[in-house]
């Protein structure tokens, strides 16, 4: 027992024993630098060196964009960044959606066809015919190879902040003719307006201010123009003999925009056809405007 107790405390003393370490010079043996140790200094130094090492690597792996150099090493905030992109391309694909069908209904609208709610997954399951079924004319030919050169006139979609809340009361119509009213509005039958007659040479004016959205000639309806006006309002104006307009141009209320005519296989004589569209829906054109 004796023996082991001075073993240990000669052990520990050892700790506290004092050293000096001593940097000379080998050719002169001048002495440049000296330190005083103990070698629990030493066991003290390189630990916390070693904790010191042991907790920057840590760091650097664990908060650091060097953490993705390393083999395996997972980054947590993948599948949050891949959820918000797929909830963007959903939220991209369904506005994209909404924009066609707004577009579709437009060229349904000139065209004289039904409205659609939705836009089916194959355009050959409609019930309405196609226009490659009729036979062509001329100015058919003309038209198809002029819009296949420069394209359909985008329209861009009126943002619902602009007409969330609005009322089709607070606009002022002009009148786009002065005339006689023949045949009313009938949507029950395929009707979405009303027919006017008047003088020939008649000049049709623009019933609020607007952008031309389409200005050309189809095989029913002549020489047609459709007007996109604020609030998601849209005019048409059908069996025009002369246009006035391009697409694209911006008029103002009462500008003059066509003349009467008797065009398009639909028309039974001279008289305007003309249509008042609401937020997609067909509304009467008597209910606010005197003609």
């Amino acid at each position: 027992m004796p023996q082991r107790t001075e073993k240990k405390k000669s052990f520990f003393n050892k700790l506290h024993d004092k050293y000096r370490l001593v940097l000379m010079n080998d050719d002169t043996f001048e002495e440049k630098l000296s330190f005083r140790l103990t070698r629990f200094n030493v066991f003290i130094f390189f630990g916390a060196l070693s904790i010191f090492l042991v907790v920057a690597t840590t760091y650097l792996i664990a908060f650091t964009p060097l953490r993705e150099y390393i083999p395996g090493y997972g980054d947590f905030n993948t599948r949050k960044v891949l959820r918000e992109l797929t909830l963007r391309a959903d939220s991209l694909e369904t506005n994209l959606r909404q924009k066609d069908l707004y577009i579709m209904n437009i060229r349904n609208i000139v065209e004289g066809r039904e409205i659609l709610d939705y836009i089916p997954d194959s355009l050959a399951s409609l019930t309405s015919y196609e226009i490659d079924e009729l036979p062509r004319s001329r100015e058919d030919s003309i038209l198809r190879a002029e819009m296949e050169s420069i394209g359909g006139y985008a329209v861009s979609m009126v943002s619902t902040d602009i007409y969330a809340g609005n009322n089709i009361n607070q606009f002022f119509f002009f009148p786009p003719i002065k005339g006689i009213i023949t045949n009313h509005f009938d949507p029950v039958h395929g009707h979405y307006g009303v027919d006017l007659v008047a003088d020939p040479n008649e000049a049709i004016k623009s019933t609020l201010d607007g952008t031309v959205i389409f200005a050309g000639w189809t095989l029913e309806t002549g020489y047609t123009i459709s007007i996109q006006h604020t609030s998601n309002l849209i005019s048409v104006y059908k069996h025009n003999s002369v246009m006035l307009k391009q697409a694209g141009e911006l008029v103002k209320a009462g500008e003059v925009i066509a003349i009467i005519g008797n065009s398009g296989i639909l028309s039974s004589g001279p008289h305007l056809h003309f249509e008042l569209w609401f937020n997609g829906n067909p509304v009467n054109p008597v209910d606010y405007i005197i003609f």
